[in-house]
């Protein structure tokens, strides 16, 4: 079902001009992973989390967190930003704040096209519900506070990026709007 496509060398009518990699960024419970996937088969693509990169090489982030702190996390994410900016033919899912550090953006965002998932705090704090995972920074009484004043915090550098609304939307019908973006779309 994939769209293999052709990366040509110079734009042309015929054949549009498809990203090195496409770079998928936003708050946890956008998307990013369940569409990064989809997108990677529509685009005939590798699929990466920046997380998982960094969890398989240095080890599960919450031990990385106890041994140098979130100082040392930001540092081995510089590092993986750097080694995947210099690959092609991904669709890279970041941590929810690798790119809002200005050189992560920049090296990253050099390699390919960046989209920003979001979702209203109502919807990201459904989709968190229950989905087994262990989310520290929504440790506490109310996580959709929570969720509100992280947002808030986090407006600015977001905002940086192309934005791609999935409230409301099934993960193909995101897959469908990243394409049409693309320039690839059935539409």
């Amino acid at each position: 079902m994939g769209r293999w496509i052709t990366i040509p060398l110079v734009d042309s009518p015929e054949e549009p001009m498809i990203p090195r990699n496409v770079v998928l960024t936003g708050f946890m419970g956008t998307g990013k992973t369940t569409v990064g996937r989809l997108l990677a088969t529509e685009l005939g693509f590798a699929y990466v989390d920046t997380d998982e990169v960094i969890e398989a090489r240095f080890g599960p982030i919450s031990d990385i967190f106890a041994r140098g702190g979130e100082q040392e996390f930001r540092q081995l994410e510089k590092v993986v930003a750097r080694e995947l900016a210099s690959s092609a033919m991904f669709v890279i899912a970041t941590g929810g704040r690798m790119m809002l550090d200005l050189n992560n953006a920049a090296v990253l965002g050099s390699s390919g096209r960046v989209f920003c998932l979001a979702a209203s705090p109502e919807q990201i704090a459904g989709r968190l519900d229950g989905d087994g995972t262990d989310r520290p920074l929504l440790a506490g009484s109310d996580p959709l506070q929570r969720i509100e004043e992280l947002l808030a915090e986090r407006e600015d550098g977001y905002s940086r990026f192309e934005q791609v609304e999935t409230d409301g939307r099934t993960p193909e019908e995101v897959v469908e709007d990243l394409l049409e973006r693309l320039g690839v779309g059935s539409g």
